[in-house]
């Protein structure tokens, strides 16, 4: 129960969603897990569980592309589990990197690490047998995978900026805080997955409630003017404003998300907005308090509108405001000026103001496994059984070699070089594409989205080279289903899986990631995507003006009209 009042007049009415059934049976979040791990009987989790799981930072699948076969052979789908790891930032030790490819290796069914769009890696295709020691493996080098998934705040992201190595240190150490500030209190990740003795006590969950969020909920803190985490995908986001290089406190700024749901016209993809300027003092306290208001003012009868862009726009972002400067005890100053100039990794070399290099490496749909001529796994284990400074998992599934000092440089690149992790053939285009897991494993998907980019690129690639303007690219991103996981939803040119071999294309989105686009092409195949894109992207070569990116040049031309107010606007 919650210790604010709560004004009847912007809670939706209505019966409780079943998952609010099950969060408060779940005996905060144990339900009946530890039996279910005995069953032999079935690979997979049963009744609640099945849900609850999530909450410790994994999702049952199963290898979909065998699912049939199996069938007829009158076997149940061969379950298995993702899990995704917590890890603030993305900052992994080369010492950890090296104990996770040799789990990945040995104990999963595809061998693979896989880099994600939430700054952190996945292990696909975990046997139960296997689930508990991961945990455990996981704990014994300092990792873990608590509210990674489920209604709570998941993994907090935070820019990959090795350049300004101070002002990224003290936005990483604030992504950590806010991580450990939000997380679940219950013991039930450490009395399940690490047999720690039950502590009997009477268990509360002061910031996310007893029956935790409506929804998931996702944090991210940014430092301007690289937009690399894509705020505007997030339901709060820390901006991070700075005065002679030291930061000074934040802009915040909630309600982003990209999720939908086809053929419902009250979901939508929607930017985030202001609520105004922070000093460094009241950070935990304004996340703590974002948090339980929407906690207490989200859609709980509808779980497709509970996301907190919908409590928002049903409440009114000023009514928002002012309940979080409430429960906070202080009033938001005005938005500090700033600005997004670029999005994205920056690929290649950098040097920081501290003297140190950093090698960032474009991994192609950041999934890391020895492939036939580019043994990418291997490649990386090399590298880490010598780096001397740490790894950098990007929010565009990407990894940065940093910290590296000068006379190591040279053997560092000739590594990367030698396994293929550095390729100067990869196209601009290839480098800004991107897309979600998808096939086989997802069991939302509806098209393919990670297997297919890479052929999709090289097409794009010729178009682009057929209009004269290879060196050019625009931000593609293809995802299996509606879900926003690949970040479509965002990109000038976004992919959104229908059924197989057929998607839904979206238009208008811009280099810096500050736009949603919009409906161009529905539930269409290939031959008439790439047609479409020939026709524009050659027009884009002749008659876009100096700069002007191809979302842009699309909005301009009236090609598809402006998103400005997705409610609104959107679906129009």
């Amino acid at each position: 129960m919650s210790q604010y009042p709560i004004n009847p007049d912007f809670v939706a009415p209505g019966k409780l969603s079943d998952n609010e059934r099950l969060k408060a049976e779940s005996e905060h979040l144990r339900g009946t897990i530890t039996t279910d791990l005995k069953d032999e009987i079935t690979g997979g989790f049963n009744g609640d569980n099945f849900m609850l799981i999530r909450f410790h930072g994994m999702y049952q699948q199963d290898d979909r592309d065998i699912r049939a076969e199996r069938a007829a052979q009158k076997l149940e789908p061969l379950h298995n589990v993702m899990l995704r790891a917590r890890m603030p930032g993305g900052i992994i030790t080369p010492q950890q990197w090296l104990a996770i490819d040799k789990f990945a290796g040995e104990q999963t069914m595809y061998g693979s690490i896989r880099l994600t769009t939430r700054q952190t890696f996945q292990f696909h295709g975990v046997l139960k047998p296997n689930i508990k020691p991961m945990h455990q493996f996981l704990h014994q080098i300092g990792i873990d995978s608590i509210a990674t998934a489920g209604d709570v705040n998941r993994n907090v992201l935070c820019t990959s900026n090795p350049v300004e190595s101070a002002l990224h240190q003290e936005a990483y150490q604030w992504a950590i805080k806010i991580s450990e500030h939000l997380l679940p209190k219950t013991r039930a990740y450490a009395e399940i997955w690490l047999d720690e003795e039950k502590v009997e006590t009477t268990e509360t969950e002061p910031v996310l409630g007893d029956n935790y969020l409506p929804r998931k909920f996702k944090t991210t803190v940014v430092i301007p003017p690289h937009n690399d985490v894509d705020v505007h995908a997030n339901d709060l986001n820390f901006v991070a404003i700075a005065e002679n290089g030291k930061l000074i406190g934040f802009n915040v700024l909630v309600g982003g998300g990209l999720a939908m749901t086809f053929g419902d016209t009250s979901t939508y993809p929607r930017r985030a907005e202001e609520l105004g300027f922070i000093s460094l003092e009241h950070v935990l306290k304004v996340a703590e308090h974002v948090v339980t208001v929407q906690r207490d003012y989200g859609d709980r009868v509808n779980r497709k509108n509970a996301k907190t862009k919908y409590t928002i726009d049903r409440i009114g972002v000023d009514n928002f405001r002012s309940e979080v400067e409430k429960r906070v005890g202080v009033a938001f100053a005005p938005v500090r000026p700033y600005g997004f100039t670029t999005r994205g990794d920056r690929f290649g070399w950098v040097e920081g103001i501290d003297g140190k290099h950093h090698l960032t490496l474009f991994i192609e749909n950041g999934r890391v496994l020895d492939f036939p001529g580019k043994p990418l796994k291997t490649g990386l284990a090399e590298i880490a059984k010598i780096h001397q400074g740490d790894l950098r998992m990007t929010a565009n599934q990407n990894l940065i070699i940093a910290g590296v000092p000068t006379a190591q440089k040279a053997q560092i690149e000739h590594l990367a070089r030698q396994y293929g992790l550095l390729d100067d053939t990869h196209s601009e285009q290839r480098k800004n594409s991107m897309a979600c897991v998808s096939f086989p494993t997802c069991p939302l998907a509806m098209a393919e989205a990670e297997r297919y980019l890479p052929e999709l690129v090289t097409k794009v690639e010729s178009l682009l080279s057929k209009n004269g303007i290879a060196d050019d690219h625009i931000v593609l991103r293809v995802t299996g289903c509606p879900n926003g996981c690949g970040r479509a939803m965002l990109a000038e040119v976004g992919l959104v899986g229908r059924a197989p071999g057929k998607y839904n294309v979206y238009l208008g989105g811009n280099k810096v990631g500050t736009r949603i686009p919009k409906l161009f092409l529905d539930n269409v195949a290939e031959a008439e995507i790439l047609s479409q894109l020939d026709a524009l992207i050659g027009r884009w070569a002749k008659a876009r003006e100096a700069g002007e990116c191809f979302g842009d040049f699309v909005v301009r031309m009236g090609i598809v009209a402006e998103v400005k107010v997705s409610k609104t606007d959107f679906h129009a």
